[in-house]
């Protein structure tokens, strides 16, 4: 069975658009219109009661969540290379960074964007801003890609938000941050994903 992605463009869904390519996966699109609520459409609260893209239905199976997402794709597509096998030593790191960015990473950007403080300490999923943001900036310094010289699918997931996050000042315009925003939106697969996404968009429009 071809995988459904419930998908919306100029969402997080773009992502998974994107890595959809990379793996040269035959996919079908769902798609929603977020201007009109489909979303929160009854039929759609059925699939993600979240009322949020992405999703996906493979196979009988759904999945939500971003990461999780990413993490399904990538392994049951195991010929594109996008995920390192269960007895890789990138394994684990492969896992902590598609784990950072749900957990750490945008529950701190949130709280800066909101001008919130931090939970104390001990209740804190990413500690304090800039400690987060120097872990996972430290990496991208060294290069190319999250795992070094192996681009993966967390690299999809990441760069994709970056780019988006640094256009809405959500994130510094880091100079290791956006040449690795670059060379994602350089692979053809992006740029594939991203022009339908644009004419979906002006459809919708």
């Amino acid at each position: 069975m071809k995988p459904t992605l419930f998908h919306a463009p100029h969402s997080r869904a773009g992502a998974v658009r994107i890595l959809l390519e990379e793996l040269g996966a035959d996919y079908d699109l769902h798609l929603l219109d977020l201007k009109r609520k489909q979303q929160r459409d009854p039929a759609y609260l059925a699939v993600n009661p979240m009322g949020k893209v992405p999703a996906i239905l493979h196979d009988g199976m759904l999945v939500t969540e971003q990461p999780a997402i990413f993490i399904y794709l990538a392994d049951r597509y195991p010929q594109a290379g996008l995920a390192p096998s269960l007895d890789d030593p990138l394994r684990g790191p492969y896992l902590r960074w598609l784990a950072f960015y749900g957990s750490s990473f945008e529950p701190a950007i949130i709280d800066r964007a909101l001008e919130r403080a931090p939970a104390p300490p001990s209740l804190c999923p990413y500690g304090d801003y800039d400690t987060m943001l120097a872990t996972f900036t430290a990496p991208l310094r060294a290069g190319p890609w999250l795992l070094g010289e192996r681009f993966s699918a967390a690299d999809i997931l990441w760069a994709s938000a970056l780019g988006w996050m640094t256009g809405f000042g959500l994130v510094p315009k880091l100079p290791e941050i956006m040449a690795y925003v670059e060379r994602l939106r350089a692979r053809p697969a992006a740029r594939k994903a991203m022009a339908a996404d644009a004419t979906l968009a002006a459809a919708q429009a």
